[in-house]
């Protein structure tokens, strides 16, 4: 599901897009690297990015706002307060001191790590994940897999963007998970 069903939703949805820029050849030649910090560097922009996702959020009796390092943590604690859940950070290897969980997972050019405190989330608690781009799926299915290990029931995960060409929302879809995104690229690339 996306955003943008009414016309008030509309309006702030455009004028996010519109804050956001597409960087050709980052981190390597051949990449559209989407930036979002454009969009964190206006603050009607930010404030109706988390309010979007407050909006959708404040009724869902959600518990556990889990982000996604890096940009997931720019977007999650503040729906997380917002809504009155707590935030848990899914970090990469060896950033957590104590003892964690982690989850590993496959990349489209390598593999990964994902890993969280022992005993963040409880049982039964209902987890939304938030990170800024769904691309293959490939991270928040991982992050999905460390909550429900972990005891947590994941209600949707959270995206201000979607790129639909790289299919992430299907592969959520086979693990029964429904992914609510702000913004479908189709995005140029800018300067």
């Amino acid at each position: 599901m996306s955003a943008g069903e009414n016309d008030a939703s509309a309006d702030r949805i455009n004028a996010i897009k519109s804050t956001l820029r597409v960087v050709p050849n980052f981190p390597k030649p051949g990449i559209l690297f989407l930036d979002i910090t454009t969009l964190l560097l206006d603050p009607k922009a930010f404030k109706d990015t988390i309010d979007l996702f407050v909006e959708r959020y404040k009724q869902k009796d959600i518990s556990v706002v889990a982000g996604i390092e890096a940009r997931g943590f720019m977007f999650g604690p503040a729906i997380a307060l917002a809504i009155g859940a707590k935030f848990v950070p899914l970090r990469k290897p060896k950033k957590l001191p104590g003892e964690v969980i982690s989850e590993k997972y496959v990349l489209e050019y390598g593999t990964d790590c994902l890993e969280m405190h022992v005993g963040a989330v409880e049982r039964g608690e209902r987890a939304l994940v938030v990170d800024d781009l769904v691309a293959t799926g490939g991270t928040l299915c991982a992050a999905m897999n460390l909550l429900e290990r972990a005891g947590a029931v994941v209600v949707e995960c959270a995206c201000v963007v979607e790129v639909p060409d790289l299919k992430g929302r299907e592969r959520l879809r086979l693990h029964g998970k429904p992914l609510y995104v702000l913004i479908e690229s189709q995005f140029e690339a800018t300067s």
